[in-house]
């Protein structure tokens, strides 16, 4: 069965990104490749799910409607009380939120890479088996209330 195994992102200051991805994300770095000029990180399912890759000042990812890439989804954990944590971490380290939802199957906050890669961080809500049933997908986003 297929799955993700990956993202690979070219960043403009590779430190400044690794601390993004690690305070934030809660993934922790493996190891440099390429002269320290790139890093894997892991949340832990695999040798590595993000590899980020330095390449200095250049333009950053397009914005409003295009092709392409829209954001990267990461689980953080099994319950609300992990995503307020998360909501309270990354206020605390001053980053902003760009949005929270609720898409009844999961609930979800927005915020920006260093480099203003959209970024969700989400939970899954354990009252909602997707596996069983297609209904979740006809309710409509709302507003998430923390």
């Amino acid at each position: 069965m297929p799955e993700l195994g990956h993202v690979v992102l070219y960043v403009r200051d590779l430190k400044r990104s690794v601390e993004f991805y690690t305070h934030i994300v809660g993934l922790t770095p493996k190891g440099n490749l390429f002269n320290d000029r790139a890093t894997m990180l892991t949340g832990g399912r695999t040798h590595h799910e993000l590899l980020l890759i330095e390449v200095g000042d250049a333009p950053g990812p397009l914005s409003g409607r295009r092709v392409g890439l829209y954001h990267i989804g990461w689980k953080i954990g099994e319950s609300l009380d992990v995503l307020r944590a998360a909501r309270q971490r990354i206020v605390t380290l001053g980053h902003q939120i760009d949005g929270q939802s609720d898409h009844t199957v999961s609930q979800s906050l927005y915020l920006r890479d260093p480099d203003g890669n959209e970024i969700e961080l989400y939970v899954d809500d354990p009252q909602v088996d997707w596996r069983e049933s297609n209904a979740w997908m006809q309710e409509p986003v709302k507003p998430l209330k923390m």
